[in-house]
């Protein structure tokens, strides 16, 4: 994976965005690295919790679920899955069945957070106050979800 580093000052709530300005503490931050990843690299989340959350986005991906900007009409090459003898379009069903099957398995309480982090990249913190949760609340439940997620995946 590329390495993008950047130095952004670093808040009470974590890093932020932003230049850090004279006088302030600031901070190395790798841009490319997602959400999970940097869970995982701290010791947050077990190796088996990562495993099923990448389980997890790569068939949000095979499945197309994000959104589109304009509409496309080539078929999605995905080289290496294992998937034999299916068409690129049973290839997408597949995912996204087994993408609701670890969407169900999570729960409805569950589910939420496990999206924003995993599927759209979005951090915990601005997770918690998307779905206006008590600050440090979405790193617990996002544990209880992905080791639904990985019991769904059979993973560890």
């Amino acid at each position: 994976m590329t390495r993008i580093l950047k130095e952004v000052e670093l808040a009470d709530s974590g890093p932020l965005r932003t230049a850090p300005r004279a006088g302030r503490r600031s901070v190395t931050v790798n841009m490319a690295e997602s959400p999970l990843g940097w869970l995982h690299a701290r010791g947050h989340l077990s190796d088996a919790q990562f495993a099923a959350g990448e389980a997890l986005r790569r068939d949000w991906e095979r499945a197309q679920l994000s959104a589109g900007v304009t509409m496309r009409w080539d078929t999605v090459r995905i080289t290496g899955t294992g998937e034999r003898g299916l068409n690129p379009g049973e290839r997408q069903l597949a995912a996204r069945q087994r993408f609701d099957g670890a969407i169900a398995a999570a729960g409805p309480g569950l589910s939420d957070v496990l999206w924003r982090v995993v599927c759209a990249g979005e951090t915990l913190p601005d997770a918690e106050r998307a779905l206006a949760w008590p600050v440090r609340s979405g790193k617990l439940v996002l544990k209880l979800a992905l080791d639904r997620v990985a019991r769904f995946y059979r993973i560890g």
